[in-house]
């Protein structure tokens, strides 16, 4: 695959997940804690939904410092290559996740 191509691939799944994070940015609203207007259980499923919510924007954020790590190694010509070994990545590997930055040997 080019150069182009990865970028273009990565830029994709950037803007896939700034999406799904402006999208989803009210379940991790303030729950409200006024017992006269909602029920104990209501309030429960509420906070559970915003711990569910708030984890999953923490990995969505995480996956965007990896795509930005990914475009600028992109950059630096460094794609492709383990940044603890310097071993070529198996092309299978980065198709699967192509922020991955190490080798299979070197993330075991």
């Amino acid at each position: 695959m080019t150069q182009a191509r990865w970028e273009e691939l990565l830029q994709d799944l950037k803007q896939e997940l700034e999406t799904l994070n402006s999208s989803a940015s009210g379940g991790r609203d303030a729950v409200e804690l006024d017992q006269s207007r909602v029920g104990r259980l209501s309030r429960m499923d509420a906070l559970q939904g915003q711990a569910m919510n708030n984890a999953i924007a923490a990995r969505r954020h995480n996956k965007l410092l990896a795509i930005e790590a990914a475009l600028e190694r992109l950059q630096e010509k460094e794609f492709g290559y383990c940044i603890k070994c310097g071993d070529e990545i198996a092309l299978k590997r980065l198709e699967l996740d192509p922020t991955v930055a190490l080798c299979l040997n070197c993330s075991k």
